[in-house]
């Protein structure tokens, strides 16, 4: 039995049908070729390709039609679609459908050969890992969800945009997806757009010459070029200056960058994801982001689910939480007391499985023998709110103002929760104060950093420095 891999061309023009023939071959790929939408299904009924590649406009119907019957029929098969140069729209309705991927004509041999063997790649790895996505604990209805989309995206090159609330796990889902799909042994890259000071931008993405300006003292890669062949994470892509979103959207829809001072475009191969925790569709509407950058990194939406809408999945999360912190710390994994795990279920995590990991590791360091009760967790308590505030601030659904085993920041003597070295107690003081102004402004960090009399930028360093949001 022949271990070659097959695929099958769709075109109606001869001398494509030959160029692609010709190339595949070289590459060591058996090919057979229909002129038609008929041929093709015809060909499909009778033989399992590894690979499908067809144009977008046929003589007796679309590719669109191709496209979405082989994703229905044989979802193991990548299909690519030919689509004519700078229609961007049709790749999108193509990746939309279904499809892996897409090239322009007049097709470019090294594009070509590039998406060919990621297609053959993802057939092979498919075959050798089929779950991946294992790695997102949960059996609640939004998780199983949520896997089984991941599973889907997988299968495609096209661009993915995450949302969620902060917490969630959206780079988790990232990598994920990467994992599973076809370049995963190339590159994963993921940048923080808004950690990127504005000047700096250009330079950082797509990397500058040597002398180009002050301080190039040597020809530096930018991140594009860093995750070549492999996946380019935009993670807070909605902190993008709009200059930057324009220069950003070429290079998505070009596949090419041009390093500061250089007077040549460079092709890069990279798979875009983003992520954000705001609603873009409102920043397009206020002008705050480019509806064109929108339409192409928004071409399959993914969205992962706040803790509190993933019932049944608590246990299992801070089960495996605590035996990786056990694990980390070199010490015997925690029973968690049925109270603890009560006042936790009564809690509706604003900052979502982030905040119940820096919870737990806090109750881990806290608790006295091997098992952490309700006390242990110190959970914050959302003080002097009425009912419909609480509800704003942490979404639809009843919220208690308290939990078993809360404690109000406000309240909370920080030499409690420290150790005595100085930094550690300063430190406390800097959560409690600071999740007391979140609490006090329904989370919006703008208003929490002018009631902390701080810069927006400071509290997103403090932040991150304290593992709060």
């Amino acid at each position: 039995m022949s271990d070659q891999r097959s695929a099958l061309i769709v075109d109606d023009e001869h001398d494509i049908r030959e160029l692609l023939v010709l190339t595949l071959g070289r590459m060591g790929v058996r090919t057979d070729t229909a002129p038609n939408l008929a041929a093709a299904r015809e060909m499909l009924g009778t033989v399992a390709y590894d690979l499908c590649l067809t144009d977008m406009r046929l003589p007796d119907g679309s590719g669109l039609e191709l496209v979405s019957e082989i994703s229905t029929r044989f979802p193991n098969t990548p299909v690519a679609v030919i689509t004519a140069f700078g229609n961007v729209e049709a790749a999108v309705e193509a990746l939309k459908a279904g499809a892996f991927d897409f090239v322009s004509k007049p097709v470019d041999i090294n594009v070509l050969r590039g998406l060919v063997r990621q297609a053959l790649e993802l057939h092979t790895r498919r075959l050798a890992q089929p779950d991946e996505a294992g790695r997102l604990l949960g059996g609640s209805p939004a998780m199983v969800g949520l896997r089984e989309t991941i599973a889907k995206v997988s299968r495609s090159q096209a661009p993915v945009h995450i949302s969620g609330e902060s917490g969630t796990g959206k780079e988790l889902v990232a990598r994920t997806i990467h994992a599973q799909g076809s370049r995963a042994g190339g590159p994963f890259i993921p940048v923080n757009c808004g950690a990127i000071p504005t000047e700096l931008m250009e330079s950082e993405f797509f990397g500058h010459k040597k002398g180009s300006f002050t301080g190039a003292t040597s020809d530096k890669p930018g991140l594009f070029q860093a995750a070549d062949g492999g996946t380019l994470f935009l993670d807070e892509v909605a902190e993008l200056p709009l200059p930057m979103q324009v220069k950003l959207l070429r290079a998505i829809q070009e596949k090419s960058i041009r390093p500061v001072g250089a007077s040549n475009e460079v092709t890069v191969d990279a798979r875009i994801l983003s992520a954000t925790h705001k609603d873009l569709g409102a920043l397009v509407n206020d002008g705050r982001f480019r509806h064109d950058l929108y339409y192409r990194i928004n071409v399959i939406e993914l969205h992962v689910p706040p803790l509190r809408s993933r019932e049944g999945d608590l246990a299992i999360l801070s089960n495996a939480i605590l035996q990786r912190l056990a694990q980390a710390m070199q010490r015997p994994m925690p029973e968690l007391g049925a109270d603890a795990l009560q006042a936790l279920d009564t809690y509706h995590f604003p900052g979502n499985v982030r905040e119940l990991e820096n919870i737990l590791e806090r109750a881990l360091a806290l608790a006295d023998g091997d098992r952490i009760s309700a006390p242990d967790l110190r959970l914050p308590l959302v003080p002097n709110a009425q009912p419909g505030a609480v509800a704003a601030a942490y979404g639809s659904g009843t919220v208690p103002v308290s939990a078993p085993g809360a404690v109000d920041p406000r309240h909370v003597n920080p030499r409690d929760t420290a150790s005595t070295a100085l930094p550690s107690y300063i430190e406390e003081i800097e959560r409690a104060a600071i999740q007391q102004a979140l609490q006090e402004n329904r989370y919006n960090k703008t208003k929490a950093a002018a009631a902390l009399g701080i810069t927006f930028r400071a509290l997103r360093y403090k932040l991150k420095k304290l593992g709060i949001d």
